[in-house]
């Protein structure tokens, strides 16, 4: 295995990562916004108030992508394995 095709798998890899993790830190970075927001209006500090709507959101998020989540997962993993033999030789 050459270093190019080290750092392209790499890459392949960090892309794959984001892309399954950004609408769950999208969704939780949205719901956190507009609770701070709430809590300035109100003037409540209560530091657990955010988690809940955070760990619903998030649960939203992932009953509605989570199917895309896992396709695009197993797809660059049989990729991955399926390149196993051009990468050794």
């Amino acid at each position: 295995m050459s270093p190019e095709s080290v750092m392209t798998l790499a890459q392949q890899a960090m892309e794959v990562t984001l892309m399954i993790a950004a609408p769950l830190l999208l969704s939780a970075l949205v719901i956190g916004l507009v609770v701070s927001i709430f809590q300035a209006a109100t003037q409540i500090n209560e530091m657990t108030l955010s988690f809940i709507p955070k760990l619903i959101g998030m649960f939203i998020v992932l009953m509605i992508s989570g199917s895309w989540m896992i396709n695009t997962m197993v797809d660059f993993v049989q990729r991955l394995f399926g390149n196993i033999p051009w990468m050794i030789g």
